[in-house]
């Protein structure tokens, strides 16, 4: 058995089952073997491929709603062209259009199957029929052919709008105009400007939702008949109303498809947004605009209207579609003598052609006006500065614009607009780029690690990280030394604001000076040392254990700046013998030691003065009382340790 190979387009895209077909392309299921996804392929049908008039509209098309990102709008992922032989060897080049596969039915297919929804349920659709119209208006594109053959529904029950750019009929049974006209919209939601050739803009759109959310509530389109008679019922036929055909409606959703299908454009819903928040306030709860409320109350009071005669040859809808209080019947013209058969057949001809000639001068307006250059619409740049990012978006968005984002540090909040490029005020295109600039907040510094350094080595270093030296105090400290920095505040490794100062705490060069009496020499040497402070140690005569401290100047509890010397008293063996020659340790085993030398004169305050410089003394006379003179006063060693 064999197996056919799919037909590639691009040699990217596999052409699968057709899943859809209409009257101007058809759609299959594909497969993207680049990215490895399941997509939609809509290829413009080869008899249309040679007509110039539906290749350029096809191809716009795809320029247009490629540029479309929206959750409700089905998307475009690429386009190109396909070169095909004929049967008779001619080369034809077919465009085709590479779409986002959505799983789900048509609102067409969910009405034949399920029949009119739930009220609330229709209103839901519809808003999300509306954001996204709301969203192509903003992008410059009308739709022009909203019914529910071009809305899908998922599984979940998300709303995705279909074939932006042509308006046509595809994958929907109802009546539509010819195949010429077409591009003009589907008769039973065709807008009045529409049908009268006018310019389309998106209250077209609009229009064509209230007929939808019509017919998504009863069943049935506000207006049925043949083309030609919807024509005409469009332009000048009353507004019915849909609680007429289903009770369950509520008044304001009639008012809400009373103002979508008001005649006069310019009292109708103004933008698709309009529209939706009216239907989010119907299924809150809360009243609708006055906009609606007073659409619904023209329609209220109409009471009997008069149709023109022509209403005749639609095959109308039956009278309930235009509700309780209103009716058609022709308008009775004076009695008239009886002429001659051929003259009211000739008369009948006449009113035929005209009515056939309504829809071919819409087509001819509508093609004129297609190939026009689009108008160009300019708007006031807003004032986005001060605005957080969501904010500055939804504004250009609102005004047709497009934004260009970038961050950068300042001194605004984070995530403020600080800086746009176009001042507010001026006017730009619409559809222009206004780029603008959100603050990450100020910039930050690292505060560096300095506690030890020396004050200048440190606020050189704070300087270097960006920052400015703040406060400068001093205290004392028994952990750094003179002119070292104690601490910082902020305190090291914090993040800060560039250029905030650093306050510096710095070593004073005082210490507080401890009680070493008591204490052995061997054990408070090394304390001592620490703080930055010498010692001059003497050895007396003493019963205390040897090496223990028995005084010292100054006394402790108070402060000494450091480099100052310590006079220590060190016990040494008691006094045996009334002369005592004491001779200085080796050096090698000396058991006393001091920071400098020491002068046996020196009177000065080691608690406030450096002392000056000292030589080592071993014969050192220490004294207890007044000398005897027959026994020689006792002798004390005496070292000094650096």
């Amino acid at each position: 058995m064999t197996t056919s190979t799919p037909r590639l387009l691009g040699g990217r895209y596999e052409l699968g089952e057709l899943i859809g077909r209409g009257g101007m392309a058809e759609v299959h299921r594909g497969y993207d073997t680049r990215l490895g996804r399941p997509v939609a392929v809509k290829i413009l049908r080869s008899d249309h491929a040679r007509d110039t008039s539906f290749l350029h509209r096809f191809r716009r098309e795809a320029q247009s709603v490629a540029g479309l990102n929206h959750r409700s709008i089905v998307a475009v992922y690429d386009s190109g062209e396909d070169r095909t032989t004929e049967s008779g060897g001619a080369g034809l080049s077919v465009p085709y259009i590479v779409m986002e596969l959505v799983e789900g039915q048509t609102l067409r297919e969910v009405l034949n199957d399920q029949g009119p929804l739930a009220p609330a349920e229709a209103a839901r659709i519809c808003e999300g029929v509306l954001d996204a119209l709301s969203y192509s208006h903003r992008m410059g594109i009308v739709h022009r052919d909203i019914k529910p053959g071009n809305v899908m529904l998922t599984a979940d029950g998300m709303v995705k709008v279909m074939d932006f750019g042509i308006a046509r009929a595809v994958a929907d049974t109802q009546a539509t105009m010819t195949q010429t006209a077409a591009v003009i919209g589907t008769a039973q939601y065709v807008s009045p400007e529409q049908a009268r050739g006018e310019t389309v803009d998106n209250r077209s759109d609009v229009y064509s939702v209230g007929c939808l959310l019509f017919e998504l509530m009863t069943g049935t389109t506000p207006y049925t008949g043949e083309p030609i008679s919807l024509t005409y019922q469009h332009v000048n036929a009353p507004i019915p109303l849909p609680s007429s055909l289903e009770p369950t409606v509520s008044s304001d959703l009639d008012a809400v498809v009373a103002a979508a299908l008001t005649k006069d454009r310019d009292e109708r819903y103004q933008d698709a947004s309009d529209m939706a928040d009216d239907l989010r306030a119907v299924r809150a709860g809360r009243p609708v605009s006055e906009l609606a409320q007073g659409a619904l109350a023209a329609v209220a009071g109409a009471g009997a209207l008069e149709a023109d005669p022509t209403v005749a040859l639609a095959a109308a809808a039956p009278a309930q579609h235009l509700g309780d209080t209103s009716t058609f019947r022709p308008i009775q013209d004076p009695p008239t003598p009886l002429e001659p058969e051929r003259r009211r057949r000739g008369g009948l001809g006449w009113l035929l052609a005209l009515l056939l000639l309504i829809p071919v001068a819409a087509l001819g307006w509508y093609v004129w006006d297609s190939n026009q250059p689009p108008e160009i619409v300019r708007v006031a740049a807003p004032q986005l500065v001060g605005l957080d990012e969501d904010a500055a978006e939804a504004k250009l968005t609102d005004l047709g614009l497009d934004g260009d984002r970038s961050e950068a540090n300042d001194a605004a909040p984070e995530g403020e607009v600080f800086e746009q490029s176009v001042p507010e005020g001026e006017m730009v295109d619409e559809g222009s780029t206004i780029a603008y600039t959100v603050s990450q907040g100020p910039e930050q510094a690292t505060v560096p690690q300095v506690v030890g350094q020396s004050r200048s080595d440190a606020e050189k270093a704070i300087r270097d990280a960006g920052l400015e030296v703040g406060d400068v105090s001093f205290e004392d400290s028994n952990e750094q030394k003179k002119n070292r920095v104690i601490s910082v505040s902020p305190g090291q490794s914090e993040q800060v604001e560039a250029g905030s100062p650093v306050d510096i705490v710095v070593a004073s060069g005082d210490v507080e000076l401890q009680d070493y009496v008591g204490r052995k020499i061997d054990q408070a040497r090394p304390d001592i040392y620490a703080l930055g402070l010498k010692t001059r140690e003497v050895q007396v005569p003493s019963d205390k254990p040897a090496g223990q401290i028995l005084s010292q100047d100054p006394a402790g509890g108070g402060t000494i700046a450091q480099g100052r010397t310590i006079r220590l008293e060190i016990a040494g063996p008691p006094d045996k013998t009334e002369t005592t020659t004491v001779t200085p340790p080796p050096e090698s085993t000396s058991t006393s030691e001091t920071s400098e030398p020491s002068d046996p004169s020196d009177t000065s305050d080691p608690s406030t003065t450096d002392p000056p410089e000292e030589t080592t003394d071993p014969q050192e006379p220490e004294t207890s009382g007044p000398a005897s003179p027959t026994t020689p006063n006792p002798r004390s060693t005496t070292a000094q340790t650096p």
